[in-house]
């Protein structure tokens, strides 16, 4: 699976989330909300720093987890939360090997994980910054490839 962070929503907002789940929201303690991909768009799953955690909490490397449960939600509206999230609605899913193979064709750029780039609200720019991470200058690519 994987999350898109470029797809802002302008609705819902994160407090209007946090009512719908009876959970009361500190105005203080808001966090952007982007459209995760097409699948279970109703689920919600939260891109965080590692410096918070539960017991469902998925750990991506030493400074990314993910969280998909209430708790993390909780912790957020109560200022407990961790100091860098992002809320996603839904995902991108793929078969068993499948991004796998595509991984090892022209099919996709793979660029480090940048703090910046996954929680900052500079959604408009956030694919040129990653492009950027690994040399690569956007009106460089084209949309066909040919053959040698």
């Amino acid at each position: 699976m994987g999350l898109v962070l470029n797809r802002p929503l302008s609705e819902p907002r994160f407090a209007d989330l946090l009512l719908q789940l009876d959970i009361p929201p500190d105005p203080s303690c808001d966090i952007r909300v982007c459209s995760g991909g097409p699948v279970d768009q109703m689920r919600g799953f939260v891109l965080h720093s590692s410096d918070w955690r539960a017991p469902d909490t998925l750990t991506i490397d030493h400074a990314y987890s993910m969280t998909a449960s209430l708790d993390i939600l909780r912790a957020i509206a109560d200022g407990r939360g961790p100091a860098r999230s992002i809320l996603a609605l839904g995902y991108a899913g793929w078969e068993s090997g499948q991004l796998d193979a595509e991984l090892r064709t022209p099919s996709w750029l793979a660029a480090p994980a940048d703090e910046a780039i996954l929680f900052d609200s500079a959604f408009d720019t956030k694919w040129r910054r990653a492009l950027g991470r690994i040399g690569i200058d956007p009106a460089a690519l084209v949309a066909v490839s040919g053959h040698a």
